[in-house]
């Protein structure tokens, strides 16, 4: 499991990056919502992925840590608003 989350995380990045480096606006836009993408999935993966039960029950070894799920929460809302306003930034510039 952690493998292929490792690989899942090193390919946005990499398409991300890919996509920064590209000359036009849109996959620039692209390219930095991707590479937030891999950020969250790796703040969501930094906590311990427990799939066996709930996030807090049972014994304190099993413990999966509920913080970095409620950063990525937040993450998730944050980079969706930045990717609207560089949406509208966009636009505006090509007017």
């Amino acid at each position: 499991m952690e493998t292929l989350l490792a690989c899942c995380i090193g390919f946005l990045t990499a398409c991300g990056v890919f996509l920064m480096l590209r000359g036009r606006t849109f996959p620039v836009v692209v390219g930095l919502t991707m590479l937030s993408y891999a950020v969250n999935l790796f703040l969501f993966a930094s906590g311990r992925l427990n799939l066996r039960g709930a996030a807090v029950l049972g014994m304190s070894e099993e413990y999966a840590d509920p913080l970095p799920q409620a950063l990525v929460l937040t993450a998730i809302v944050i980079g969706f608003a930045m990717t609207a306003y560089l949406v509208i930034l966009a636009i505006r510039a090509r007017a």
